[in-house]
């Protein structure tokens, strides 16, 4: 997928006006045109500061290189042999002594004002307007708005047959996901990331944050996003086989939008609890279970439920999916004490798609149970 792809604007969402998706989309023109091998200046303050500090440092190397390599051609070629030029005997001269320390010494700290400047404001997360806690997961971000209910996982939405070729790439491949991050324009944003697994590295170009997600850890970062749009980013760490498939979206809107959103994903938060209560239909569990398993489990199972031997299980005909539903209920809430791949979802996914993926495992992929497992039996058998 080469550079350009990250640098460059991307279209905006559904929830965007015309005017603004033509803007940003003139936008993403103009970031495809951009010299792709150079840094981005992107959208922040801090991100124009850096790449600033770049062609400063850059050009300054430029002119040394032009006057060393200057002085040593023309020695070369001026003092030549052919022309009778003796090599001149002389084992130290004061002068150039002088001359090769202080002016490096004046060159590097011309350099290290400017480099610390601005990595103090790099460093700066004190009184940040909003918090967000990313945690990093094979092979997804977790999102926690601290001080509020909101925190949702964040998944690849590239189609499976995309990836294998049976369908034309999209625009954004593998650059797209089911949920981004959404967050406000002109408010400074401290992140507190870290990971739950392996280590992975939080990533975003526009926005001049590449900052590393460790297991135990918390490091911070910071932003403060000038322009409303959609900005794509990756985890720069290999973090295992699908490190590739482990993409960033940050969706920066205006400070009302962004509050409405919030409101929206408190009270989907809350209606979740009180799903937990109800009992569903078969259809209900499939159908939601379905798009769950597409966006959670396809990876490593399939699509089609086949796994991929020697590495990940098969869904159909497992002893699992078509054994005790306690076996089964404990297998994705816990996770395999003998298989670390398999993870814990019981933190990562509600109760109500939970119960959904566990019943459409059980009924999908010729295994034809016929059983279902409701949203309160999830929680009871977490409640053990």
């Amino acid at each position: 997928m080469g550079f350009k792809r990250l640098f460059a604007f991307p279209t905006v969402s559904a929830f965007a006006s015309t005017a603004f998706a033509q803007e940003t989309a003139q936008k993403a023109e103009e970031g495809v045109a951009r010299w792709g091998v150079n840094m981005t200046q992107g959208v922040t303050e801090v991100s124009r500061t850096t790449y600033d500090l770049h062609m400063l440092i850059f050009w300054i190397c430029v002119a040394i290189g032009i006057v060393v390599f200057g002085v040593m051609f023309y020695s070369m070629w001026r003092h030549r042999k052919s022309r009778g030029y003796q090599a001149a005997q002389f084992h130290e001269s004061t002068l150039v002594e002088l001359a090769w320390t202080i002016v490096p010494t004046l060159i590097l700290i011309g350099m290290a004002i400017p480099a610390t400047k601005t990595l103090y404001d790099i460093y700066d997360t004190k009184e940040a307007d909003l918090d967000i806690m990313i945690t990093g997961y094979q092979w997804k971000w977790k999102y926690d708005y601290l001080g509020s209910d909101v925190s949702f996982f964040s998944n690849l939405s590239t189609p499976h047959s995309q990836i294998s070729n049976q369908q034309p790439k999209g625009d954004h491949y593998l650059l797209e996901v089911d949920e981004p991050l959404v967050v406000p324009v002109n408010k400074k944003i401290r992140f507190l990331i870290t990971a739950n697994d392996v280590i992975h590295a939080w990533w975003v170009p526009d926005l001049a944050v590449k900052k590393d997600a460790i297991p135990g850890f918390v490091n911070e970062s910071w932003t403060r996003i000038d322009e409303p749009g959609i900005y794509r980013g990756q985890c720069a760490e290999l973090c295992g086989k699908d490190h590739g498939f482990m993409p960033i979206v940050v969706k920066a809107v205006p400070e009302d939008e962004y509050h409405s959103w919030l409101n929206d994903r408190a009270e989907q938060a809350a209606l979740i609890k009180e799903l937990t209560n109800k009992t569903f239909t078969f259809d209900e569990l499939y159908e939601r279970g379905k798009k769950v398993y597409a966006s959670t489990c396809a990876a490593c199972h399939q699509p089609n439920g086949q796994g991929v031997p020697g590495t990940f299980p098969a869904i159909a005909g497992s002893k699992v999916a078509t054994g005790g539903m306690e076996g089964h209920m404990s297998m994705v809430v816990n996770g395999s004490p003998k298989n670390p791949a398999m993870q814990a979802f019981g933190a990562q996914l509600n109760e109500v798609d939970l119960a959904a993926v566990i019943t459409y495992q059980r009924n999908a992929f010729g295994n034809n149970m016929g059983d279902t497992v409701q949203p309160i039996d999830i929680l009871n058998f977490k409640n053990k």
